[in-house]
């Protein structure tokens, strides 16, 4: 098992739907995300992630899931 459904990553990737297309790695301007020894996309460089939710978006599997970034990151002035 990868580190893709463990703990309270803000960014999750369901293996059993991945089909291993590249298109969330592909379109990730960060990097985040690669493939696997399995073929399946994984998170690589969580750190990096600005919450785009392109791979989220473009996934046509549903298999990647983005639930924003933590709290602790938020900047103050919303308003």
């Amino acid at each position: 098992m990868g580190k893709n459904n463990h703990g309270d990553n803000p960014v999750r990737i369901f293996e059993e739907w991945c089909k291993g297309c590249g298109i969330c790695i592909a379109f990730c301007p960060k990097g985040v995300l690669v493939l696997n020894h399995l073929g399946k996309a994984e998170l690589a460089h969580l750190e990096n992630c600005i919450y785009c939710k392109l791979c989220e978006i473009l996934c046509p599997d549903f298999a990647v899931n983005v639930r924003g970034k933590p709290e602790a990151g938020k900047a103050d002035g919303d308003g």
